[in-house]
């Protein structure tokens, strides 16, 4: 667990603002897609699509970078 909080330290420690808006956008459209059960049944289909296209859009940029900080992690205790 402490590994966890070390890599999501040092990944918070490389982001700028432009980072943290594209977390912020990638939680709004998990909470987008997870609400979208109150949404009328002609627009819940248009609603889920542009939440997972904006999900998909900003998850692979953020996971990339967090896999590099991961990657740096493991070659460093090697």
């Amino acid at each position: 667990m402490d590994k966890i909080f070390e890599s999501a330290d040092r990944y918070l420690a490389r982001s700028d603002w432009k980072d943290i808006a594209l977390l912020k956008f990638c939680l709004f459209s998990m909470g987008l897609f997870a609400g979208s059960y109150a949404v009328k049944k002609e627009h819940k289909q248009a609603v889920r699509a542009a939440a997972a296209g904006v999900f998909a859009v900003t998850y692979v940029p953020l996971m990339y970078k967090y896999y590099l900080v991961v990657k740096e992690m493991i070659e460093e205790e090697q």
